[in-house]
C-alpha cells in the first residue's frame, strides 16, 4: 500500500484525508503545526498502529520542516500539501493589512514549497511519486471578483509555483498538480459551504490515486475537473 504524507492534518480536510486513508490501510505520515493538533490526528491514525506517524512543524519555518522530514525513514509515494490559512480581515485593494497578507503569502504560497523541498528526497525514492498542492479556485486569474484579495493573490502565486515545480520535476518522473478542494464545510469554509469534508477528501484521494505524469501541471478540482489557471 502507498505511503502518503499529508501536510496540515490537525483539522478539516487534512484530518479527514488522514482518517480516510487510515481506514483504507494506507501508510500515513501527517503533520500538525503544534501539539494542540496531535490528539485529533492520533485518533484518526489509530487504525494504522505503528504505520501512522505524526510530525510537528510550522510551514513558515524551513528548519522545523527539514528536521521533521529527517524523522521519516520510508519513501513517500504521494504528498498532499494542505496546510494553509485564510488571512486577516482587512485584505481588499482599498483597505489592506499589509503585514497580515505578507504572513499569509508566507504560509499559503511559500509554505507548500518549503514542504515539497524538504520531503522531495523521500518522494524521489517512492513508486510513481505524486504531489498535490491544495490551492483554490479563488487563485484562478480567470475568476472575477474583488473580495479577499490577499487570499486570492496567495493562491495565484502558489499556482505559479506549482506550474514551475511541475516543469522542474517532470524529467524526474514526479507528477505535480494544483487542486481546488471545493468550498468545504470546515472552520475556514464556514457552515454554509455546499461540500462536506468527507466528500472533498474522498475526491482528493481519488484524483491523487489516478494521477500520472501525463496529468502533471494541471489545475483541477476535487472531482478531477479542469480549472482555468
Amino acid at each position: 500500500m502507498s505511503h502518503w504524507f499529508i501536510a496540515g492534518a490537525s483539522r478539516g480536510i487534512g484530518l479527514e484525508l488522514a482518517r480516510q486513508l487510515a481506514l483504507r490501510g494506507a501508510r500515513v505520515t501527517a503533520s500538525v503545526r503544534s501539539e494542540n493538533g496531535r490528539a485529533a490526528l492520533q485518533e484518526a491514525l489509530a487504525p494504522l498502529g505503528d504505520r501512522g506517524q505524526i510530525l510537528i512543524f510550522d510551514t513558515r519555518d524551513a528548519a522545523q520542516i527539514h528536521a521533521a522530514a529527517a524523522e521519516v525513514s520510508e519513501p513517500i509515494d504521494a504528498l498532499v500539501a494542505n496546510a494553509g490559512a485564510y488571512g486577516p480581515q482587512r485584505q481588499s485593494t482599498l483597505d489592506m493589512d499589509f503585514d497580515g497578507v505578507l504572513d499569509l503569502v508566507n504560509i499559503n504560497t511559500l509554505g507548500p514549497l518549503r514542504v515539497v523541498q524538504a520531503f522531495l528526497p523521500l518522494l524521489r525514492q517512492g513508486e510513481r511519486p505524486r504531489i498535490a498542492v491544495m490551492s483554490s479556485v479563488l487563485g484562478s486569474m480567470a475568476l472575477e471578483g474583488t473580495f479577499n484579495v490577499g487570499y486570492r493573490l496567495s493562491k495565484a502565486g502558489l499556482n505559479k509555483i506549482v506550474q514551475c515545480l511541475a516543469d522542474d520535476l517532470k524529467p524526474e518522473g514526479v507528477a505535480v498538480i494544483s487542486m481546488h478542494p471545493g468550498w468545504v464545510r470546515t472552520d475556514m469554509g464556514g457552515p454554509d459551504a455546499p461540500v462536506g469534508v468527507e466528500e472533498s477528501a474522498a475526491g482528493i484521494i481519488g484524483v491523487v490515486e489516478r494521477l500520472t505524469l501525463a496529468d502533471t501541471r494541471r489545475f483541477v478540482d476535487y472531482k478531477g475537473a479542469e480549472i482555468d489557471w
